[in-house]
C-alpha cells in the first residue's frame, strides 16, 4: 500500500494509525528458502540502504543491492520509517530475488502506535517481515534465561507486542516482533535459527555492516574531496 513520505510529523502518525490496522501478526510463511536482511545507516543527510538476500538455511550471500541519497525526514523517535522507508523500498526494488521474509534491524509492532519500521514496510510491500531490534522502543518484560534460546514476552499495555530473545549465551538479548504476515513463535524461531555466530541474525548483521561501511567510506573520501555537496 503506497503513500507519501513527504509529510509532517502529524501526517506521518496518522499514516502510521491507518497502516497500523492493516497488519497480521498470524504467519503466512510456509516453507524458507530465502531470507532477506535490511538496513540502513545515516551520517548527517545522507543516508545507505542495503538489503541482502541469503538462501535458507545455509545462510549463504545470494545477493546484495544498496540504494544512497538524502534524507529528508528528521529524526523524530517512533517515526523512523519514514526518514528510513524510501530508500530501504528502493534498495528493496533492485532485488532480483525476492526472500520469502526480511529480517529488519528494527521494530515491528513493537512500537507506541503498532508500526514500527518493519511492520509498517512489509505493509505497504505485502511481504512477510521481522522487526528485530537491539534495544526496546516500548513495553515491559522478565529478564530471559542466559542460555541461547531463552525467551521472555514484550509486553505493552496490556498486549503482547513481541519477545526478548537470548540469541548467544551470556550476551545481551534482542527485541523480536513480528512485523507483518509472521507471528510470535514464527519471528523467535526465524530470529534464532539465522542468529549463528554472533548476537544478530546473519541477514541483518550483513546489511549493518555493508551500509555502515558505505557510509564510513563516503564521508572520508567527502572530507578529502569535497565531494558530499548535491545529489540524492
Amino acid at each position: 500500500m503506497k503513500h507519501e513520505w513527504d509529510v509532517t510529523p502529524e501526517k506521518a502518525r496518522e499514516i502510521q494509525r491507518r497502516l497500523s490496522e492493516r497488519v497480521v501478526t498470524r504467519s503466512g510463511l510456509r516453507k524458507i528458502s530465502f531470507v532477506g536482511g535490511a538496513d540502513v545507516s545515516v551520517k548527517e543527510d545522507r543516508g545507505c540502504a542495503v538489503c541482502v538476500v541469503m538462501k535458507f538455511p545455509e545462510l549463504e550471500m545470494v545477493e546484495e543491492v544498496m540504494a544512497e541519497g538524502r534524507v529528508r525526514f528528521p529524526y523524530i523517535p517512533g517515526l523512523l520509517t519514514f526518514r528510513e522507508g524510501p530508500l530501504l523500498l528502493e534498495a528493496f526494488a533492485k532485488l532480483k530475488k525476492e526472500p520469502d521474509v526480511m529480517i529488519f534491524d528494527g521494530q515491528g509492532i513493537a512500537h507506541p502506535l503498532g508500526l514500527g519500521l518493519a511492520s509498517h514496510i512489509g505493509v505497504v510491500l505485502g511481504r512477510p517481515t521481522v522487526g528485530c531490534a537491539k534495544s526496546r522502543l516500548v513495553g515491559e518484560y522478565r529478564e530471559p534465561g542466559p542460555d541461547k534460546g531463552c525467551a521472555s514476552a514484550l509486553v505493552y499495555r496490556g498486549r503482547r507486542v513481541g519477545s526478548v530473545v537470548r540469541t548467544r549465551a551470556g550476551v545481551r538479548p534482542v527485541f523480536v516482533s513480528p512485523g507483518n504476515q509472521v507471528g510470535f513463535d514464527s519471528s523467535v524461531s526465524l530470529v534464532l535459527d539465522c542468529a549463528r555466530r554472533y548476537r544478530l541474525p546473519e541477514p541483518t548483521r550483513a546489511a549493518d555492516t555493508s551500509s555502515g561501511g558505505f557510509m564510513r567510506a563516503l564521508y572520508s573520501q567527502g572530507r578529502n574531496k569535497n565531494i558530499l555537496t548535491g545529489g540524492g
